[in-house]
């Protein structure tokens, strides 16, 4: 008899037990030994002893939920035209938004209290289903160049200035799948203390279209460039770059080879900046370049460096054999810009002024449009999508009760016997085992993916094959 069972039955027996008399209380004392197996002495004490209260399943506190549907649906539309930033980034922008979020959703005083009032732990948890819907890819193309690299400098330390204008380059490549010929490249700029981003497209990456492109970037700051850091490959280790940069007065440092995290702010922005918006197609026209340059010195710059926050580490510290980092609250580039008092104050003006004036729902929704344009000049454009008829599928009992029609429409059975070369190739199979890997390496079911789908999914035509950013091909999640 379980421990549970002999509470119960000692608190069916015990008010019975107190009544009786001392004969019965004998008869039931024995009966409780017996099928209890307690010593006679420690049962006598139990019936004699106060009854213990009959302690319940702890009632575990159901909090309710603060903040309704409505809430979290102008949450995630706002999620959304903020390009997806990380929680903290998007509880700092929450303020900065508000008026056009007034504007737009015609928010009442309680609603509007309530998305200032959100934690940013409260946003990733009503979240995290949007965000389990998001895929991840990787890519990089270039290659280390030997010119030169006695005459730049390594930089190996850590970044640690006080003023906008020492910055990292890069390039980024829309090859798409193949990397012959001619293409598109994204030279990516930015800013160490601001965080400022500036972009310009080049067809190829020959070093006078590099320079030509980092000049225009140059021109379009609201600051003195006073430094960039490169990787070292060829379109930047070479003699064009480094007279370039003895002309302007620009300090001119490289990283270690095949040493990424040198340039890990470039690197950062790569991604978030470039390649979560164009994706992995290819361009590689002139048409192209001058589509991805309007977006780079329009929409697209005014939404990342003016109302889209970002973080800065400030420190770190070391809690045994943990490394603790340590940021600084989110803000825009152009908050940064303004307190570092650096900024050329009529620039400065008209930045502000811009600001006041441009909606970045808008903004938002102006991206995608562009990148719709962008998309369509891809060679690797998906064909227009079509969708077979569906197939009504009959049993073999419908068939046998509706007749002779209905049996036509069954499949015939495959003759037995040695196949022809013709035969074995109408019945291949048309699909295809993909094994994925889960977490820790393991194995996971093989899932049949037909070859339909994976064309889809390479062209970016599937739902569930997007880049994670709302503004790219699939879209995200």
């Amino acid at each position: 008899m379980s421990r549970a069972s002999r509470r119960d039955y000692l608190r069916r027996i015990y008010l019975r037990y107190q009544k009786a008399s001392r004969p019965e209380k004998e008869r039931i004392l024995d009966e409780f030994c017996v099928n209890c197996t307690y010593h006679r002495k420690h049962a006598i004490r139990l019936l004699n002893r106060p009854l213990p209260a009959a302690q319940g399943a702890p009632r575990r506190r159901v909090r309710g939920r603060t903040y309704g549907s409505r809430v979290i649906a102008i949450l995630k539309v706002i999620w959304a035209a903020a390009d997806y930033p990380w929680s903290v980034r998007l509880k700092a922008l929450l303020p900065e938004w508000m008026p056009w979020v007034r504007r737009r959703f015609g928010l009442s005083t309680e609603i509007e209290q309530q998305l200032l009032r959100i934690s940013a732990r409260s946003i990733d948890y009503r979240l995290r289903d949007e965000k389990r819907k998001q895929r991840r890819q990787l890519y990089g193309r270039t290659k280390p160049g030997t010119l030169l690299k006695h005459h730049i400098p390594l930089k190996t330390d850590h970044w640690d200035v006080e003023m906008p204008g020492f910055s990292e380059i890069d390039l980024v490549s829309h090859s798409g799948n193949s990397a012959a010929g001619d293409f598109c490249y994204s030279l990516n700029l930015t800013d160490i203390h601001t965080g400022w981003t500036e972009t310009q497209a080049v067809l190829g990456k020959s070093q006078p279209a590099v320079v030509e492109a980092l000049e225009m970037i140059r021109q379009a700051l609201p600051f003195r460039l006073r430094g960039i850091d490169s990787d070292n490959g060829s379109e930047f280790i070479n003699d064009h770059l480094y007279r370039y940069c003895q002309a302007q007065g620009i300090q001119f440092t490289r990283g270690r080879p095949y040493k990424k995290d040198d340039n890990a702010h470039i690197e950062q922005k790569n991604w978030t900046h470039v390649r979560r918006l164009l994706g992995y197609m290819r361009y590689d026209s002139a048409e192209a370049r001058e589509t991805i340059n309007h977006l780079y010195r329009n929409e697209l710059r005014w939404f990342q460096n003016l109302f889209l926050p970002s973080v800065k580490l400030a420190r770190k510290e070391r809690v045994g054999s943990r490394l603790r980092r340590h940021y600084e609250a989110p803000q825009t580039p152009l908050q940064r810009l303004v307190a570092s008092g650096a900024a050329d104050p009529v620039r400065l003006a008209e930045l502000q002024q811009r600001r006041d004036r441009l909606d970045p729902f808008q903004l938002s929704a102006t991206i995608e449009g562009q990148l719709k344009k962008i998309f369509a000049l891809s060679r690797e454009a998906p064909s227009p999508w079509t969708t077979p008829a569906p197939v009504e599928r009959v049993s073999v009992d419908t068939a046998a009760e509706a007749g002779p029609v209905a049996q036509a429409a069954l499949p015939r059975p495959q003759p037995s016997g040695r196949s022809s070369p013709d035969s074995r190739k109408r019945q291949r199979r048309s699909a295809v085992e993909m094994t994925r890997r889960g977490k820790r390496g393991k194995l996971k079911k093989q899932k049949r993916v037909s070859h339909a789908f994976l064309r889809a999914w390479k062209s970016g035509k599937s739902k569930n094959a997007g880049f994670p950013h709302s503004h790219s091909a699939g879209g995200y999640g």
